[in-house]
C-alpha cells in the first residue's frame, strides 16, 4: 500500500509545480537576418527564431507585426530587414538566452527604445 501512497504523492506534486512564468520584456524587436527574429533588451539577446539554431519559439502568430512607422532598416534598402521598439510577453530559456513562447507583443515608439540607456544600440 505503501508504494502505491508515494506514487499518489508524486503525481500530486508534478500537478502543483508552476508553469513556466510569463515575463514583459522590452527593447529592440527585428529581423537582422534571414529566418531570425530577436528581442534585444537590457538582458542581452533573445532569440524568438533562427540564432544560429532553426529553434522557433510558439505562439509566432502573436508577435507584432513590423512596424513602417518607427522602423530602423539595417542591410539591403528594401530588404525588410530592420529593428522596431517592442514589447512582449513571453516565456524564455535563461539559461540559452531563447524565447520558448510569446504569448503577445505590441510596437511602441522609437523614442521609448531610443531613451532606454540601458539598451545598446540596435544592430
Amino acid at each position: 500500500m505503501r508504494p502505491f501512497l508515494g506514487i499518489i504523492c508524486l503525481c500530486l506534486i508534478g500537478w502543483s509545480l508552476p508553469a513556466a512564468a510569463a515575463e514583459k520584456r522590452c527593447g529592440w524587436y527585428g529581423n537582422p537576418a534571414p529566418g531570425d527574429m530577436l528581442l534585444t533588451d537590457r538582458d542581452g539577446d533573445w532569440w524568438i527564431t533562427g540564432g544560429g539554431e532553426g529553434a522557433y519559439a510558439k505562439g509566432l502568430d502573436n508577435v507584432p507585426q513590423m512596424s513602417d512607422r518607427g522602423f530602423i532598416a539595417t542591410g539591403v534598402p528594401g530588404s525588410g530587414r530592420g529593428f522596431n521598439c517592442a514589447c512582449l510577453t513571453v516565456e524564455t530559456n535563461a539559461r540559452t538566452q531563447r524565447i520558448t513562447r510569446v504569448i503577445s507583443g505590441q510596437i511602441l515608439p522609437l523614442a521609448q527604445c531610443r531613451n532606454d540607456r540601458s539598451l545598446p544600440s540596435p544592430s
